[in-house]
C-alpha cells in the first residue's frame, strides 16, 4: 500500500518539475538534439605547434640517453624473424570530400559533423520547410532527456548506435514573439548532445532531406543564431 502511494506521488512531482521550465502554462518546451560525429583522424597541427614539436624532437635526439652497444645488439636479435608489415596511412581527403557529399559521414574526418534535417520545425513562421535539428515538443515523457531520445529515434528509427551525453541539456534558448513575427508562439528550446557510436551510415527518415555539416557550415544555415551556436558548440 505504501509503495502504491509513493508511486502515485512520483508522477505529479515530475510533472510539476518539468512545468517549472515554463513561465506560463501555454508556453511549450521543445527538446532538440545536437547529433554529432566525432573526429576520425587527428587534426593537422598549427604550423607554430608543428615547428615546436619538430624542434623538441631534434633537441631530444641530440641529448637523448645513449644505450650500450650490447643492449642494442640484443634488441636487434629479438626483432629477427618477426612479421613486418608496411604501414600505409589512409587518405585524409575522401571521395565524399572531393564530391562535397554532405549526406556521407565519411567526410571532413578531422572535424566534427552535425546532423541537420529539412522540414517544418515547431514555431516555424511559414509553411516552407527549413533546416533544423531533430526535435520534439515535450508531451508526457518522464524527463526532457526521454523527449530528446524520442526526437532522435523518430529520425533514425532506433538508438542502437547512439550515445546521449548526460541527462541535462547543454544549452537552451527562449523564443518570444516580436513585432516582425507577432504570430510566433512563445516557447523554450533545450539542446541535448548525442554522439555517433560505431556507425558509418544511418537510415534517416521522417524528413524531406538531411545533411552532415561541420561547425562552420552549420553556422551558415543559422545566420541569426550564429553567435549562440558558436558559443554552444565547442569544436
Amino acid at each position: 500500500m505504501q509503495r502504491l502511494r509513493s508511486q502515485s506521488l512520483i508522477k505529479p512531482l515530475l510533472e510539476s518539475r518539468l512545468r517549472g521550465y515554463c513561465t506560463s502554462s501555454s508556453e511549450k518546451i521543445v527538446a532538440s538534439v545536437l547529433f554529432e560525429r566525432l573526429r576520425v583522424v587527428i587534426p593537422k597541427p598549427d604550423p607554430a605547434v608543428y615547428a615546436f614539436q619538430e624542434f623538441k624532437f631534434n633537441w631530444e635526439q641530440q641529448f637523448r640517453r645513449r644505450y650500450p652497444d650490447e643492449f642494442l645488439d640484443i634488441a636487434k636479435n629479438r626483432a629477427k624473424g618477426e612479421y613486418q608489415m608496411d604501414y600505409v596511412p589512409a587518405p585524409r581527403i575522401t571521395e565524399a570530400d572531393k564530391n562535397n557529399d554532405r549526406k556521407s559521414l565519411y567526410r571532413a574526418l578531422d572535424k566534427k559533423l552535425y546532423l541537420l534535417i529539412f522540414g517544418k520545425p515547431f514555431g516555424a513562421t511559414s509553411d516552407k520547410p527549413v533546416w533544423h535539428f531533430p526535435e520534439k515538443v515535450y508531451d508526457s515523457e518522464p524527463t526532457l532527456r526521454k523527449c530528446a531520445e524520442s526526437a532522435l529515434k523518430s529520425v533514425l528509427g532506433d538508438l542502437t548506435h547512439t550515445y546521449f551525453v548526460g541527462n541535462a541539456p547543454m544549452a537552451h534558448m527562449a523564443i518570444q514573439p516580436t513585432e516582425e513575427t507577432p504570430d510566433l508562439p512563445s516557447y523554450k528550446r533545450f539542446f541535448f548532445k548525442c554522439s555517433v557510436v560505431a556507425a558509418s551510415k544511418y537510415n534517416i527518415s521522417n524528413c524531406e532531406d538531411f545533411v552532415w555539416v561541420t561547425k562552420d557550415e552549420l553556422l551558415e544555415f543559422f545566420p541569426e543564431q550564429a553567435e549562440f551556436f558558436n558559443k554552444m558548440i565547442i569544436s
